[in-house]
This record gives C-alpha cells, sequence and structure tokens, in this order.
C-alpha cells in the first residue's frame, strides 16, 4: 500500500520529527519549507526547528510533572526532539532547556544527513494529497492557511507570547542570588528579587504602560498557558506574586525569602543571554525597557530580544481529525503541531511522532497501534479529536490521563504509578510498531 514519498509541509519541530521517524523507518520524505525564502513574523533563524518563544521544554521529572513524563514517552520512540534537546541543554534546575541556536543546529544537521529526507525550500500553498503531514504550525499564513479554512470549515485564533531577553554582563548580579525553587537543581537560575516598595511601584508602571497593538483580528483569544505578563497583573495586585513573580521556596544567602522575585534562565551555553521566566508580553518595546528596568537587578539592562506577540491558529480539531491526527475526510493525510491544538513544544513534536507512526503502519498495511488515554501521547491525541464544543489548546497535564483503577490520596504516589504505567504501555507499543514495520 506504499505511495512514495510521502510529504511533509513545515520543519518545525513537529514536521522534522515526522519525517525523521517515517526516514529512518524506510520511507522516501519530502519535507517543505517556506525559509529561507520566506519568514513568519515570529521567525529568523534558516535553521529547521527553530523555537520561536522560550528555550525550555519545560520539567524533565518523569515521574512528578506531565511534561517530563511526555519527554521520557517520546525517548522510548527515538524521538529526534527530544535527542536534540539532551544534547544541547542549558542549567535550568529540573527543567530541560536549551541552546536554542545549537538545538535548531542540531535538528537542521540530522534532517539534511538523513538519505531518505528530501529538503524542499519552498512554500506550498494548498493542502497535499495523501499520503502526507500537515505540520505547518500556529504561524500558518498566506495561500495555505486559506486553503485550510476553506475546505476544513476554518480555524479558530488565539494570541501567544514570547519573553525579553536580557544581557548577562548587563545584570547587577549584586542585587540577585542563585537558587532553584525548593533547592531543586543546581543552583541554575538567577533570582531577582524585590521589596513590597519596589514590587508596588513595579506593578502600578506594568499595568498602565503602553501596549503594541495586534493586527489581524480583532477579537484576543489568549492563552492561558502564554498570558502576557500585563494581562496577568490586570487581574489583581498580587496575582504576579502568585504567579510567575512567586517567592514560594526561594531564599536568599541571609535564608530570607524575598517580597516577589524574577527568576532568570540561561538562553545560551555561554550563558550571556538570560530570559526572563514567564515574562511573555506585549507592551511596546521602549516601555518594556522602562518597566521592567524597575527590577532592581535589571536596572541597567540590555535587552539582546524584546517581549513580543504574534497570531496562533488551530484548528477545529474534533469537527475534522481523527485520534490518530487523520483527516476524518482522508487518512492519510494527517496534521501535526500546534495546528491541532496541542499547546508546546513537546506536545507539538510528539504529535508529530505519533501522526508519522500512525501513517507509516497505514502505509504498511499494518493495524493501528491502540493508544489510549494510559499514556500522555495518545491522551493528548484523544483529546484533539474528542468533542468538544469549546475547543482550546492543550497542554501535557495528569488531568487528561485515564484514571487509575483504585483511589489514590497521595499525590507523589498518584504521579509516580501513573508514570510507570505509562512508560509500561508505550514500551510494548514501541516494540509492537517496529514488529510490524520491519521489512524483514
Amino acid at each position: 500500500m506504499e505511495k512514495g514519498p510521502v510529504t511533509v509541509i513545515g520543519a518545525g519541530l513537529a514536521g522534522c520529527e515526522a519525517a525523521h521517524y517515517l526516514a529512518r523507518h524506510e520511507f522516501s520524505v519530502r519535507l517543505y519549507d517556506c525559509k529561507p525564502n520566506k519568514f513568519t513574523p515570529a521567525h529568523s533563524s534558516k535553521n529547521l526547528a527553530e523555537l520561536v518563544c522560550s528555550n525550555s521544554l519545560k520539567s524533565n521529572d518523569v515521574y512528578g510533572n506531565a511534561c517530563g513524563l511526555l519527554k521520557e514517552e517520546m525517548r522510548l520512540l527515538g524521538s529526534l526532539v527530544i535527542e536534540a534537546a539532551d544534547a544541547t541543554r542549558v542549567p535550568a534546575g529540573g527543567a530541560l532547556a536549551v541552546d536554542r541556536d545549537k538545538f535548531s543546529a542540531y535538528v537542521t544537521e540530522k534532517i539534511a544527513h538523513e538519505a531518505n529526507i528530501e529538503l524542499v525550500c519552498k512554500e506550498e500553498k494548498v493542502l497535499p494529497q495523501g499520503p502526507a503531514v500537515v505540520a505547518t504550525g500556529p504561524l500558518t499564513f498566506g495561500p495555505l492557511a486559506e486553503d485550510i479554512a476553506k475546505k476544513l470549515g476554518g480555524c479558530l485564533a488565539f494570541y501567544d507570547a514570547a519573553a525579553p531577553i536580557v544581557s548577562a554582563d548587563s545584570i547587577d548580579f549584586s542585587k540577585t542570588f542563585t537558587a532553584d525553587r525548593y533547592g531543586k537543581g543546581e543552583g541554575d537560575y538567577i533570582n531577582c528579587p524585590m521589596n513590597r516598595e519596589e514590587y508596588e511601584a513595579f506593578y502600578e508602571a506594568l499595568v498602565h504602560a503602553e501596549r503594541a497593538l495586534v493586527h489581524d483580528f480583532d477579537k484576543r483569544e489568549i492563552f492561558e498557558g502564554c498570558m502576557p505578563v500585563e494581562v496577568m497583573a490586570a487581574r489583581g495586585k498580587d496575582t504576579l506574586r502568585f504567579g510567575m513573580l512567586k517567592p514560594v521556596g526561594l531564599y536568599d544567602g541571609n535564608g530570607k525569602r524575598p517580597y516577589a522575585v524574577l527568576q532568570l534562565r540561561r538562553e545560551n551555553a555561554e550563558g550571556t543571554a538570560y530570559n526572563l521566566v514567564g515574562f511573555q508580553t506585549n507592551l511596546k518595546f521602549p516601555e518594556q525597557k522602562r518597566v521592567f528596568s524597575m527590577i532592581p537587578a535589571l536596572q541597567n539592562a540590555e535587552f539582546l530580544r524584546y517581549g513580543v506577540m504574534h497570531r496562533n491558529t488551530f484548528l477545529r480539531s474534533p469537527e475534522v481529525l481523527s485520534a490518530d491526527y487523520s483527516l476524518k475526510t482522508d487518512p492519510l493525510l494527517f496534521f501535526a503541531g500546534q495546528i491541532t491544538g496541542v499547546e508546546g513544544y513537546v506536545e507539538s513534536a510528539g504529535s508529530g511522532l505519533m501522526a508519522a507512526a500512525a501513517l507509516a503502519l497505514k502505509l504498511r498495511g499494518q493495524p493501528p497501534e491502540a493508544w489510549d488515554g494510559e499514556t500522555v501521547l495518545g491522551a493528548l491525541a484523544g483529546y484533539v479529536a474528542a468533542p468538544n464544543a469549546d475547543f482550546q489548546p492543550m497542554n501535557a497535564n495528569y488531568g487528561i490521563l485515564r484514571p487509575l483503577g483504585e483511589p489514590v490520596r497521595d499525590k507523589a504516589l498518584k504521579k509516580r504509578l501513573l508514570g510507570e504505567r505509562s512508560l509500561a504501555r508505550v514500551r510494548a507499543a514501541a516494540r509492537s510498531i517496529e514488529q510490524k514495520l520491519s521489512r524483514r
């Protein structure tokens, strides 16, 4: 039943993951991307798998965090994205953060040296015929976006935001302390404390700062997980102190907990740039400089990149997609990545793996793998296909997993049991898929 080559549109995380998975299982792949001939408003690097917002892939705790569990599921399936992240990681406590340039270069080199992948630098303007995977991301634009909207009944939209990056040598380290929350990690975060007076002055400036205009849409649907700091602040004076500026679990050299604290995370392996953790923003650039420099340690900060806000689009997936990410009307045409309604770097790449595995099985005439809600990969796939009148993007979380058979009150034990069950299921699935795809 093989029809080759397989078309993959979009060389972001999901597209590269899907192309690499198919290629290493001996499928010929044509991977299309508009770079370097054209860039979206949020992209600037010529490399593939460019990280646009944060350089963090979130927690690496396999048995304490759903995204950490998802990463381990993907490792068991041979994920290129997680391999690249592990190889280019920078210190970030319990999180898996990467040097974004080295990460993208790693993925680009892997794709370039894969004999079964032909990289085509061309903008595709219509939905392809199957077999294909469309992984054009949340910034899908132009004729292709119009064709998708026309053929699939339109897209939803929300706005996503990125945090600023500052130069390390412009940080006043005399007004910081190094520590990871609750002592987890090796002191990978730079903490910028504020006392009550400093915080209240910062808060007042933030809520009255001038925001940049966002064009294209009148209705602004902002995903909760990427809420701009100024929007979060508008909810109440102490909202930030229970969010990105929370001091819980952090103590300075004198054992004192600050009133509020901004964390800085290393942006590259050399430690020359730091990301303002959780400070996604849509403030005008001069306002970012003015307001964020009110944080004592950033008084003289040099901003290497200001925060930006951009449009993200996603399908009405429950109406058009099956639980293997294929179109209900065309079982050999798949979608993957944030355009499906999974939210986050790791989740996007994971959907690329799932789509590629499902497509490979169909092309080899093999029965599908029975993924279910016991794994994060399966639960996310099930979520995007489940009937939902108010469908919104979803991160990896324990709430989407199938409950354990017996109630477990101990939260840590419950997470471990969910993780052990998931990984056992993925190990079995990985063996099953490899046997089905084997040409021997």
